[in-house]
């Protein structure tokens, strides 16, 4: 076996491992992403007013329905979040939320790609896609829902004909 061999073997090796633990770093965005949503959400919910005009100021339409619809909406989906329950259904309108926020609320601070790719707000986008396509994990309730209705969880329920 020649060197190349055994070093792809060992490789192998390593991804097999490190594809045991896939469901910790799932685990942790989830549950970070969620609280921060959640906490923000709660936040906003006790100042609706003061939201609202902040709302008004960056001239976000109906600002009376918006500011207490996304503090509902961060709050609820980020509490489904740190739950794991519906994870892909919780992160589209947080990554919705999270858009206009920077088009909105940090479109004057982006000057170039560094700026909006170290915004927090593009980075919570970026881990919510990722559960939006891997899903919530082996810890989480969607995990539990799964199982009851197949043995595999990603394969969706297929029905017979």
């Amino acid at each position: 076996m020649s060197i190349l061999h055994r070093l792809t073997a060992i490789y192998d090796q390593g991804v097999a491992r490190l594809l045991c633990l896939e469901s910790v770093p799932l685990l942790i965005a989830r549950v970070s992403v969620g609280w921060v949503m959640a906490e923000s959400g709660w936040g906003k919910l006790g100042k609706i007013p003061d939201v609202v005009e902040f709302f008004r100021g960056l001239g976000i339409p109906a600002p009376e329905i918006q500011a207490p619809m996304a503090a509902v909406s961060e709050l609820f989906f980020g509490v489904l979040l740190m739950m794991g329950l519906f994870t892909r259904i919780s992160a589209i309108p947080l990554m919705i939320i999270m858009t206009v926020a920077i088009i909105t609320a940090k479109r004057e601070e982006i000057t170039s790609a560094s700026d909006l790719l170290g915004m927090s707000e593009f980075l919570f986008i970026v881990l919510l896609l990722m559960l939006l396509v891997r899903g919530g994990g082996a810890w989480s309730c969607d995990r539990v829902l799964v199982w009851k209705r197949s043995c595999c969880a990603h394969q969706p329920l297929t029905t017979k004909p």
